[in-house]
């Protein structure tokens, strides 16, 4: 099975894209510094040359853009079951909104008074953020917490997300 990948410019910094056996297997947020995280990703692709590739580049840079709401890609997480049936549960969490860890348990059929930190480990291990939308969940009290690309970016998502859907400024 040969990975490849490509760069989408946001406005979150370069995110890379990975396909292999004609599915998204990944998606990288930036390094810190701004800087697409490729780093063992597999070989770099052209997108016109993979379909699935180019269709996540194009549902990528049209959700960067504002233009997408919801993805039609096919993907392959990889996980146990308990995090593939938490990230089943983040596909569901409507574009400009948030929800919780324990809500997210709840609604998974999952008891929140004692899930909720293996949730948020899940989302913790989702290798396909933006697309399953990861960003969307908050502390209990509605803060922002932990997430791979780091809070700003979390924020900036949400922001995207708040602007598109409401016109409004924020979320956070």
């Amino acid at each position: 099975m040969t990975t490849r990948y490509a760069v989408v410019g946001s406005p979150v910094g370069d995110v890379a894209v990975a396909v292999a056996d004609g599915a998204v297997t990944d998606v990288r947020l930036p390094h810190p510094d701004g800087s697409a995280a490729t780093d063992g990703l597999g070989e770099p692709a052209d997108p016109g040359d993979d379909p699935v590739l180019g269709a996540a580049v194009r549902q990528l840079t049209a959700y960067f853009a504002g233009e997408l709401r919801t993805f039609d890609l096919l993907l392959r997480p990889r996980g146990t079951a308990f995090q593939q049936r938490v990230w089943e549960g983040l596909a569901r969490v409507p574009y400009g909104t948030t929800t919780t860890y324990g809500a997210l348990a709840a609604a998974v059929g999952l008891d929140p008074r004692t899930t909720a930190r293996a949730v948020g480990a899940a989302n913790g291990a989702n290798r396909l953020p933006v697309v399953l939308p990861c960003h969307r969940v908050v502390g209990a009290d509605g803060t922002l917490t932990g997430f791979s690309g780091g809070l700003e970016c979390k924020r900036a998502l949400l922001a995207l997300e708040a602007r598109v859907a409401t016109g409004a400024s924020t979320l956070f």
